[in-house]
């Protein structure tokens, strides 16, 4: 069982989710297989039932998920974080070889979302980045091809 890096709002929104999922969604599948049942107890051509039997399972399979990596969960506080190497939690910002600027946060997988700049500490580009310092090239082996980039500045959140 390996460790599961996430900041802390990684993991309020894991544990906002198993909440949601054991508290809301957990009762009104209870409640719509009951009634299911109550429609037509002939369950094998239920096709009601059925259906909310497979959401009950593929909650029940969420739940059990959501569970394992809170269980798993090493929660990094970033507020702490400093330094000029760019490590977990670190906000980079860099120029790629077409001139454009981005900035990354590296964070745990379950909150990646490079829409909002937030990238997978286990993603290709994460995994060059993790080490560098300010002024280096990285070379990144990505799913789109190789691409060059040059560290600008490393930041904290």
């Amino acid at each position: 069982m390996s460790n599961l890096p996430l900041t802390a709002a990684g993991r309020a929104v894991l544990e906002d989710e198993l909440k949601q999922r054991i508290r809301v969604e957990r009762p009104r599948l209870v409640q719509r297989i009951q009634e299911a049942i109550a429609d037509d107890s002939n369950l094998a051509e239920n096709s009601e039932y059925q259906a909310a039997k497979a959401e009950q399972e593929i909650n029940e399979a969420h739940i059990v998920e959501l569970e394992d990596k809170l269980a798993r969960a090493d929660v990094i506080d970033v507020s702490k974080l400093f330094g000029d190497t760019i490590k977990f939690g670190a906000v980079t910002l860099i120029e790629e070889n077409t001139g454009e600027k981005k900035v990354w946060q590296i964070v745990g997988e379950p909150e990646a979302d490079v829409k909002k700049g937030k990238i997978s500490v286990t993603s290709p580009i994460a995994r060059a980045l993790i080490g560098k310092t300010k002024g280096a090239s990285v070379e990144v082996e990505a799913p789109g091809g190789a691409k060059v980039y040059k560290i600008l500045r490393v930041g904290w959140a």
